[in-house]
């Protein structure tokens, strides 16, 4: 195969990130196609005895396993570290496997991890039954209170780990104040940015160590396969995580590593898209939540309590997800969502359609009632992934469907 682009830094450093998106780790072969080839091989041959031996060994570039390396699979990873701006990225089948290496491939018994307590309700069960089953311990916080997490450091403090803007309290963590305080103390950021995207917001640039995705959500951004990812240096990606990925074998399959490069290429259209429509959609639905005594959270308008910082670090645009509360608790949620005609009931994000749903009976289910107090996920809690459809047509939908629920 002839490789056109890929890790070339000094070939694609003047490349622009919506240029990287499309162009970005590009391999092609003898056959000059245009669009990325499939390989669906889980093995490869060799020429010779010697040709293998040195590649098992390490000593030669080349495919050995596709457990261990893919060239679809390669073209992926190379585009979003491009895009991402990291050194390096391994991609694996899920989001949670991503979040799930990233962490234990780092971690040992007598570690101790703080994290914020407003994530993902897997990410929760990893850092509030995972890891401590292994006898690593851990700490969740008030990401949003700076000062939280200084005084949660202990000297076996290894790793902060959080998601900004957070599922679905969409909490924003100040990155620059909370990497650079890791990094005084020796410990690794490791940051969920699925609700971002490397399009809206890269927390390389404000310091972190690690980057984690579920490449499902925006990356892919169409609702089609599963898909995770993990950035950071070249350093920490071979020789920390690659041995953890190569024995436990969490792998993205090539089929869906070729559709995510193919979600790449609009991945910067959709994402700022779909961040003005969710702004657009916030400010009408606003005034009827603020009227019925419910709540907004949204960080990309004015009465979120860190709508300064989120414009600071992400200043292409917010994202397309965001939450409210209806007052009525989850008899009044649930009469919302049945009243809709247009907008789905789903739990995931990400996609080009408009979705909503009740994070304390779907996403946030498994975590108890008590969790999801602790972390702001009320029974009349809703969240919203804004989609590409028409605005005026998402807002005659909600505007119904708050009619029906009383509000």
């Amino acid at each position: 195969m002839k490789k056109t682009t890929g890790m070339d830094r000094a070939a694609t450093a003047h490349w622009r990130p919506a240029t990287r998106a499309v162009r970005g780790g590009t391999w092609r072969s003898e056959h000059g196609e245009t669009s990325e080839a499939l390989f669906l091989s889980s093995g490869f041959t060799y020429d010779d005895a010697a040709t293998v031996a040195a590649r098992f060994a390490g000593e030669a570039e080349g495919m050995t396993y596709s457990r261990l390396q893919n060239p679809t699979v390669a073209m992926l990873e190379e585009r979003i570290a491009l895009m991402e701006g990291a050194e390096a990225c391994r991609t694996q089948a899920t989001g949670m496997a991503a979040m799930t290496a990233a962490l234990l491939c780092q971690l040992s018994a007598g570690d101790h991890v703080v994290a914020a307590r407003a994530a993902f309700g897997s990410c929760r069960w990893l850092v509030d039954h995972l890891l401590p089953r292994f006898g690593i311990e851990t700490r969740v916080i008030d990401s949003a209170i700076d000062g939280e997490w200084d005084a949660a450091i202990r000297p076996n403090t290894k790793v902060f780990f959080f998601e900004t803007p957070a599922n679905p309290t969409l909490d924003v963590v100040d990155m620059r104040y909370v990497c650079d305080l890791a990094r005084a103390h020796g410990i690794v950021t490791v940051v969920d940015n699925a609700f971002a995207s490397p399009a809206l917001q890269r927390p390389l640039e404000f310091g972190a160590d690690v980057v984690a995705y579920s490449a499902t959500k925006l990356m892919d951004g169409q609702g089609r396969v599963l898909a995770g990812a993990v950035c950071g240096s070249r350093q920490f990606i071979d020789e920390v995580l690659l041995p953890f990925q190569r024995n436990t074998g969490p792998n993205l399959s090539p089929f869906n590593a070729w559709v995510v490069l193919k979600g790449l290429e609009t991945l910067d259209l959709r994402a700022r898209a779909q961040s003005a429509a969710a702004i657009e959609l916030g400010k009408f639905i606003e005034p009827r939540v603020a009227k019925a005594g419910g709540r907004m959270l949204h960080p990309g308008l004015p009465s979120h309590p860190r709508y300064d910082l989120s414009i600071r670090q992400m200043p292409s645009g917010t994202g397309p997800i965001f939450a409210f509360e209806v007052p009525g608790g989850r008899s009044q949620a649930f009469a919302l969502l049945d009243a809709l005609e247009l907008i789905d009931i789903s739990n995931n994000i990400g996609d080009c359609r408009s979705l909503l749903c009740h994070p304390a009976s779907t996403t946030h289910a498994s975590m108890g009632a008590e969790a999801r107090a602790e972390m702001g996920v009320t029974e009349g809690l809703l969240r919203i992934n804004v989609g590409l459809e028409d605005v005026e047509d998402l807002k005659e939908d909600l505007d119904r469907a708050f009619g029906a629920a009383g509000l």
